[in-house]
């Protein structure tokens, strides 16, 4: 059994097509498997550690969860988001104070807060409690009105939502549109503004820079009753966390 785990872990870096059911075969062995999958993380790539990190995720055994806290020190990016983010998924003890310091490490790199893999160690964060999100009461008010199971705000309310962050000094960085017909969700494409904030002005720049763009993008929205937005944004805190 141990060699064939063995030979199985190796093929979880082949993006080719044996990953895939390297991937699924070791997920049905279950827990058997996570003792070795750890063992051999460091003979990987990035590609199967990645696999890896959804073969965690899928197990669900906590004995994974030091392995993922290392992988939040990897050279790549992507995967330390997924790590971070198995992380929440797994709600592993100990896991808050190393989230917190990559993340500091993700700012200290200069890493826009835009970007993926701030957002992933952010939501790990909130998924954990160690992040509580502000949210003005207009814009929870407003968040009321729609079903529990929908993706966002009706997106009739968007340039409401969009003033009240910011007169609360919240920096909006960027909005997804989504359309529920009977039981199914879909993403709607906006063909609104391309931008991108200048993250080396100060905070109340970026809040009225951000509003502005984010009104622009509400001019341009898609609309209707079966519409809903859900914008991510940023407090003044997750840009410059305490130390």
């Amino acid at each position: 059994m141990t060699s064939r785990i063995e030979r199985l872990i190796q093929q979880l870096d082949d993006s080719s097509g044996p990953s895939y059911d390297a991937r699924a075969e070791l997920i049905g062995m279950g827990s058997d498997a996570i003792p070795a999958i750890v063992d051999g993380l460091p003979s990987l790539g990035d590609f199967g550690q990645l696999t890896a990190i959804e073969v965690f995720a899928e197990v669900g055994d906590p004995r994974c969860g030091p392995a993922l806290i290392g992988l939040l020190n990897s050279d790549n990016p992507t995967v330390r988001e997924w790590a971070a983010m198995a992380l929440a998924s797994l709600d592993v003890d100990g896991a808050v104070e190393p989230l917190r310091r990559a993340y500091r490490a993700c700012l200290d790199r200069a890493t826009p807060p835009d970007w993926t893999e701030p957002g992933g160690i952010r939501w790990a964060l909130t998924e954990l409690g160690a992040r509580t999100p502000v949210v003005p009461p207009l814009t929870a008010r407003l968040r009321a009105t729609a079903a529990d199971d929908a993706p966002g705000w009706p997106s009739a309310h968007f340039t409401e939502i969009i003033n009240d962050l910011a007169d609360h000094a919240q920096v909006i960085l960027y909005s997804q549109f989504w359309r529920v017909n009977g039981g199914s969700t879909s993403r709607v494409t906006n063909p609104g503004p391309d931008w991108e904030l200048d993250w080396t002005v100060p905070w109340e720049h970026l809040v009225e820079e951000a509003r502005t763009w984010s009104l622009l993008e509400a001019s341009e929205a898609p609309a209707g009753d079966t519409v809903f937005v859900a914008p991510t944004w940023i407090d003044r805190t997750d840009l410059y966390p305490e130390r």
